[in-house]
């Protein structure tokens, strides 16, 4: 979705409101203007002929042992649950910020809108995923979520499983926010805007969204991936920040910096992607890892900095997940990333913003349809798919019910969600 910025994802909140308060299909629409068309912004104006990148090599290993940037993870856990209106532990220095009336009538109402998006989204979608995904999570150890933005929240209750998340977008990557941003007398109530739209509609306003979160300080994805930790009952035991170099291999930023003084390492820097990695503990006691890459994901993008590619091909198969992702893999300027995860993924769960139906290898996959296919919200009404409609008027094998709302058609009566299952080995 070709928007006003790079980084659009989300789309006004007076306008998410009126939506809410309407059920014309204008309104709905209006509410979806958003993820992720930042990437196609600058892509659009390219030549589609030009859009081939060649193909990196595949790193030997993803990563080494480095020294940890942020050692202090009672702080950072702190943080968490600050932003997200639990109760810091009993010593902590944010114990003081969290006695005041501004933070517990924050506190109050974030346990409204959570207990609200339990009973309407997670409840359901647990429930939904434990049927439905079940042989998935078994064989899906590693989920790619591109276009997601600082999203832990959802992939997470698809996949609560899995050991470990690679999510990328256009945000910045950010860093655990310092005490005095937490004294901001703002960022209550930009916190809360920022999550509005995802609590209410299932995903985020990104631009409006970087604007807020900016002027309070809380500068990229990790803070909202820190309060979806905390609110999804993790543990954060350690965050560093990372970089891809030039060939894919994960580094540490420190440890990088150091090695820059190397005029063989300059190189390769000049083209590395940031990125953090946060660890946790999850409900169950399992770790998890998350993370997070700032990229640009479009052809011109992988072009400039090819190392995303190289990095998720040596993950080994992948589950890939992808939702409110605007359409961009149904453009031939996407068709790198587009590519990579028909290649890599074992299985692909998606809404129909994600990769168009022409795209999938005719034998290759599997195709299990939930919920209802009308068509896209007017924004994005040049992506109707006459094959999903044909998919989900088949009265002979009828479409299994979808018990919550996703996307941006993001009622439970309009949603729909489609399960991919290779059928063909894996591409070498």
């Amino acid at each position: 979705m070709l928007l006003r910025t790079a980084a659009l994802r989300f789309l006004p909140a007076a306008l998410l409101l009126l939506s809410a308060c309407s059920e014309s299909k204008q309104k709905n629409e209006t509410a979806a203007k958003g993820p992720a068309e930042t990437m196609a912004t600058t892509a659009d104006a390219l030549d589609s002929t030009k859009a081939a990148t060649r193909e990196p090599a595949v790193p030997a290993a993803i990563a080494r042992p480095n020294r940890l940037i942020v050692p202090d993870t009672a702080y950072a856990q702190d943080v968490a649950m600050f932003l997200g209106g639990l109760q810091p532990s009993q010593h902590s220095d944010l114990t003081p910020l969290a006695a005041t009336p501004a933070w517990q009538a924050f506190a109050k109402d974030q346990d409204k809108s959570w207990d609200k998006y339990r009973a309407t989204h997670t409840t359901r979608m647990t429930k939904w995923a434990a049927t439905e995904l079940d042989s998935v999570h078994a064989s899906s150890p590693t989920i790619f979520y591109p276009f997601s933005g600082p999203d832990f929240l959802n992939v997470f209750t698809m996949f609560p499983t899995s050991q470990t998340y690679v999510l990328m977008g256009l945000e910045p990557v950010g860093s655990v926010p310092a005490r005095s941003s937490l004294e901001n007398p703002k960022l209550l109530p930009t916190v809360k805007t920022s999550l509005w739209s995802v609590l209410n509609f299932s995903f985020f306003r990104t631009n409006d969204m970087a604007v807020d979160l900016k002027s309070v300080e809380l500068d990229g994805a990790l803070p909202l991936m820190m309060l979806f930790a905390a609110r999804t009952g993790h543990q954060i035991t350690a965050i560093r920040p990372v970089q891809l170099d030039a060939g894919g291999l994960l580094v540490d930023v420190s440890q990088d910096t150091i090695q820059a003084r190397d005029p063989s390492r300059k190189s390769a820097l000049a083209n590395s992607v940031p990125g953090v990695e946060m660890k946790l503990r999850g409900p169950d006691g399992q770790p998890k890892t998350i993370y997070y890459f700032s990229t640009d994901l479009s052809n011109h993008g992988l072009n400039v900095k090819p190392a995303p590619l190289a990095f998720v091909r040596s993950l080994g198969p992948l589950t890939t997940y992808l939702k409110s992702a605007t359409y961009l893999m149904h453009k031939v300027y996407f068709s790198e990333v587009r590519t990579l995860v028909l290649r890599r993924s074992r299985y692909i769960l998606q809404d129909d913003s994600g990769i168009a139906m022409k795209y999938f290898q005719k034998g290759a996959w599997q195709f299990n349809y939930y919920g209802t296919y009308h068509r896209p919200i007017n924004l994005f009404a040049k992506h109707y798919q006459p094959e999903l409609t044909a998919a989900y008027s088949d009265t002979m094998h009828k479409p299994k019910a979808l018990l919550f709302g996703t996307g941006y058609n993001w009622r439970q009566t309009d949603s729909n969600l489609l399960l991919a299952r290779r059928l063909i080995p894996l591409a070498k």
